[in-house]
């Protein structure tokens, strides 16, 4: 578990302070795509081969969220 500390206050608050840039985030998942792609893991063979497992995940983590 990651312990509250000043530091990570800091950084937290500068964190969020920053302004989104749209064209750096466009580009960063651009550059993460064509990296898959040259890993040969992108575009996925079966795109619902994992789906099980992703909705098991989704469900156990959700099923410990208490609202708000």
């Amino acid at each position: 578990m990651i312990r509250r500390t000043p530091l990570l206050e800091k950084f937290e608050m500068e964190y969020l302070r920053r302004p989104v840039d749209y064209e750096e985030n466009v580009r960063f998942f651009e550059a993460a795509i064509a990296h898959a792609r040259v890993l040969g893991v992108w575009p996925p063979s079966n795109p619902l081969e994992s789906l099980e497992t992703d909705l098991r995940v989704a469900k156990a983590l959700n099923a410990n969220v208490t609202p708000r």
